[in-house]
């Protein structure tokens, strides 16, 4: 019998309005700045000639609204997968970049004593379980055409090693992961096989 042959992309949201800076995680109200609608619109575009047949998002406003110019280009509804949602972290709401005031808080150090956990926030072998749920949850929707999976970066680059074979553990900074703003990650599966996986960057091409 031959295999039915099924591509999921899944990818970042685009460019979030935050001029405070906060790490916004889970928070309510963090909407795509225009840069990120633009963002979204490139992957749209990029997507267009694809046979996609199922678009799905995380609830957070900003997935959602990556989905949308995606879902309208090829007359779709975007369905909604709880298990596509940002990663909880303790520093949600603070600013923590490098010389910002959380992390030189002493208070907030023993959250930090172990990042191969993370000790600040959701374990990785928590988001790699739920975000394989949901990428073959759309495989099974999409089955023998496309789907896509619109997500946040930790998750996604948490799938991408999990599916990969790679350590789940890494280095918690932006240039450490392969997964810029509204980058599409790839897998396609013969069955339920994963048989190559792809990344591209639609806004930079």
């Amino acid at each position: 019998m031959t295999a039915v042959r099924t591509t999921v992309h899944v990818m970042r949201h685009g460019e979030v309005h935050n001029p405070e800076k906060v790490l916004y995680g889970r928070l309510p109200g963090y909407n795509l700045s225009e840069r990120g609608r633009q963002q979204a619109q490139a992957a749209a575009d990029w997507l267009a000639a694809h046979d996609v047949t199922y678009v799905v998002a995380s609830p957070l406003e900003r997935a959602q609204q990556t989905a949308a110019p995606i879902a309208a280009s090829h007359g779709l509804d975007i369905d909604t997968d709880h298990d596509l949602i940002e990663s909880w972290n303790d520093f949600e709401g603070k600013r923590v970049a490098p010389g910002d005031g959380a992390l030189r808080d002493p208070r907030n150090w023993p959250r930090l004593r172990n990042p191969r956990k993370p000790s600040w926030g959701e374990p990785y072998d928590q988001i790699a379980p739920r975000m394989t749920a949901a990428l073959h949850r759309a495989r099974a929707k999409a089955e023998g055409h496309e789907a896509v999976c619109v997500s946040h970066q930790l998750p996604v680059e948490t799938l991408r090693r999990a599916m990969t074979g790679r350590s789940l553990a890494h280095l918690p900074l932006p240039h450490s992961r392969l997964c810029n703003l509204s980058s599409i990650t790839s897998f396609t599966f013969d069955d339920d096989r994963l048989i190559r996986w792809s990344y591209t960057e639609p806004w930079g091409i």
